[in-house]
């Protein structure tokens, strides 16, 4: 199979990736944090590794700001719902995914109210004013995407952290399709709250999300229950990590995420990044010549966009393409992509798009075929 839908779940995982995953359920197999016997200690020190390994990759302050959550929705909702509350109001990109869009709207219909700062793809300068045009008084979050899910296009979060420190308003950067791809660094950027998948960029197992909290002590919890420590009281602990991870987490599933970010530590995200870029590129030339194909953006480059690309064919609906890609064993990922306010931005989000994210094995025979096969599809569409 040739699999092009790196933007949804990364495929394949590293070996070593794997592996860690299988030997976890044999030698990491107790729960973390409750016992004090030698494999309950060993798993205890296996995730201390991750959230350590984590904490340098985007130079967090310490590696107890390091919280492991169900997926990156997870990390979202647990700000969202930690910070904003009734009269409050937030900002957020007009190119949000819905992991954003549909607690915003949970909490709008208890009294918190938001803006859309509109995104200029070509623009930083007006997007970041849109951003300064949006903010209020009573302004407690800024929420945005550090890439577009859908088109690929890097916002200037770096330049909109910046604004929010400004004005004294903490930033929640939603790195879905930025960690592993683009250099973050908490410190630097000054990013208040990092939410991040494990199982994309940085090559982890599905059901890893991450967040990291720069001030997780202002976050009210979503989430109550036994953590192991200060078993006596019925409140939830005030010190982090404890205080977000509640359960049991997936040990398994950090066990391969500390896999995948060495790797991705040792092989480079900028070079990761390159690769899927200049990919990108070659179809990008390809499918300009042809006037049987819509595209929306422009040529990716490394400065403005991770290696995501959305298009259509003109006469046949975006899912209906797919399916016929999927038939030729060509994995590609079609629709709205939980994405309708980034459709808008480029009016597809009647139909969507077909959209083509590869990934660090992605080669020319893949593109070659990629290409063949949409020959095929157009002629008999």
């Amino acid at each position: 199979m040739i699999y092009l839908d790196n933007a949804a779940t990364s495929y394949p995982k590293p070996a070593q990736v794997v592996a860690a995953v299988a030997r976890a359920m044999r030698f990491f197999g107790a729960n973390p944090g409750r016992s004090a016997h030698p494999m309950a200690e060993r798993a205890s020190e296996r995730i201390f590794e991750c959230r350590r390994a984590l904490a340098e990759f985007f130079s967090a302050p310490d590696p107890a700001r390091v919280v492991f959550t169900l997926n990156c929705t997870g990390a979202l909702n647990t700000v969202i719902k930690g910070i904003l509350k009734p009269g409050d109001h937030a900002v957020v990109s007009s190119i949000e995914h819905n992991a954003v869009m549909r607690p915003l709207e949970a909490l709008r219909a208890k009294g918190v109210v938001y803006s859309a700062a509109q995104v200029d793809p070509l623009d930083h300068d007006r997007t970041v004013d849109a951003f300064r045009q949006a903010i209020r008084e009573n302004t407690k979050l800024v929420i945005v995407s550090h890439a577009s899910n859908v088109w690929g296009i890097r916002l200037p979060v770096e330049r909109i952290a910046a604004l929010c420190r400004f004005y004294g308003i903490p930033i929640l950067v939603d790195a879905a399709q930025s960690a592993g791809y683009l250099p973050i660094d908490m410190a630097r950027d000054g990013i208040d709250y990092l939410a991040v998948p494990g199982h994309k960029g940085l090559l982890g197992p599905m059901g890893t999300g991450v967040l990291i909290a720069a001030n997780g002590q202002r976050l009210e919890t979503i989430l109550e229950g036994g953590t192991g420590t200060d078993s006596k009281s019925f409140l939830q602990p005030e010190t982090l990590p404890e205080r977000f991870e509640s359960g049991t987490v997936n040990v398994p599933g950090i066990c391969g995420l500390l896999e995948g970010v060495r790797f991705v530590s040792a092989y480079k995200s900028e070079r990761i990044e390159r690769h899927g870029i200049r990919f990108l590129q070659k179809l990008y030339e390809e499918l300009c010549d042809r006037k049987d194909i819509l595209l929306y953006t422009q040529k990716p480059q490394e400065n403005g966009f991770v290696p995501v690309l959305s298009f259509n064919i003109r006469g046949l609906e975006s899912e209906r393409a797919a399916a016929l890609f999927a038939r030729e064993d060509i994995a590609l990922r079609a629709g709205l992509h939980c994405a309708p306010a980034a459709h808008a931005l480029f009016s597809t989000d009647t139909d969507g798009t077909i959209r083509v994210s590869p990934g660090i094995r992605s080669g020319e025979a893949d593109l070659r075929r990629f290409l063949q096969t949409l020959s095929k599809v157009v002629k008999n569409r």
